[in-house]
């Protein structure tokens, strides 16, 4: 009877080891699935330049993914139906076709965009299929905004949980990049504003008198040199120097090589420098990409009105247009 009994336990431990050796293998099979899915490079090319995970609840210019799935889906949503309903948006973004009707408040309605049907049907494919990233604070902002539906809202939970990061307590390659995710979040907040309500036209006046006093503005809020530079500038006053230009060409090369970019940290007696790339996307094509092809008249009319020294043209998505260069105290 004891023999039985020893027997039974390791059979019973044997088999839940297996049992959950399978659950690994299967956790691990979905996450390599959800990585090799094409959606999901799609999503951070196209997507992520307004709708950051990692931006913050008050620096963002646009809900994160994660909102959008948990708005068009419920347990009653058929794939099939997600994929045609993102279209539908994607294709004709109007306040009429949203289903988040407090970030078309706060934000305004997304821009109307040329992305490829196919590129589309990828995106909401891997959004529907698997889980996708989410912000630290969206838990507890979707369960208030549910909470506020159903005449339950109990005040502000973002405002009593988000607590002023202290950047000068991080390394200096992350400090030094958020710094310029933060400014860069300001400058898009501004300027996805501009275009919504007044069109590219007033954007690119936005930027020819705001983008250096919204920079400035960002360079003492962190107490440090804000500038973005570029081997091909639209304002001479933004040409990179000759360092400068070395780690563009390096951003360069990693960036054809398909190689993780990483801020660049060069410390000196007393200062750190830290280079990040920036790098274009389909909504920078607007204003930077080929002329008669993905820039309009009007608008090659105003650039060069504006800035009859331009060479910041010619870009195709997925390239180095130029870097954040900031130093701070060491």
């Amino acid at each position: 009877m004891k023999q039985l009994l020893i027997l039974s336990a390791l059979a019973i431990t044997f088999f839940s080891c297996k049992d959950s050796e399978k659950k690994q293998h299967s956790a691990l099979d979905v996450q390599l699935q959800a990585n090799n899915h094409p959606g999901k490079k799609l999503m951070e090319k196209h997507c992520y330049v307004c709708h950051s995970p990692t931006a913050s609840h008050d620096d963002r210019i646009a809900p994160p993914m994660v909102a959008i799935k948990r708005h068009y889906i419920d347990e009653d949503t058929s794939k099939e139906k997600f994929v045609a309903d993102v279209n539908t948006f994607i294709k004709n973004p109007t306040k009429e076709n949203a289903k988040l009707y407090g970030a078309v408040k706060r934000f305004g309605v997304m821009p109307k965009q040329s992305f490829p049907e196919e590129d589309i049907k990828q995106i909401a494919e891997y959004m529907f299929d698997f889980d996708i990233e989410q912000p630290e604070w969206f838990e507890d902002h979707f369960k208030e905004e549910q909470g506020k539906q159903k005449g339950k809202g109990k005040g502000n939970v973002m405002q009593k949980q988000q607590a002023e990061v202290n950047y000068q307590d991080l390394p200096y390659g992350e400090r030094g990049l958020k710094y310029a995710l933060t400014t860069k979040a300001v400058l898009g907040k501004n300027l996805m504003g501009t275009i919504q309500k007044k069109g590219t036209l007033e954007a690119l006046a936005f930027c020819n008198e705001q983008a250096y006093p919204l920079t400035d503005s960002m360079s003492v809020v962190h107490n440090a040199n804000i500038k973005r530079v570029s081997d091909k500038p639209r304002n001479p006053n933004n040409k990179a120097n000759s360092i400068e230009l070395d780690y563009i060409n390096t951003f360069k090369k990693q960036l054809a090589n398909q190689e993780e970019i990483s801020p660049i940290v060069k410390e000196d007696t007393d200062q750190v420098l830290v280079y990040y790339p920036i790098v274009t996307n389909s909504m920078c094509l607007q204003c930077h990409g080929k002329p008669n092809e993905n820039i309009k008249p009007e608008i090659i009319k105003k650039l060069t009105l504006l800035y009859p020294e331009d060479q910041a043209t010619g870009y195709t998505t997925d390239q180095v247009r130029g870097i954040w260069s900031i130093s701070f105290d060491n």
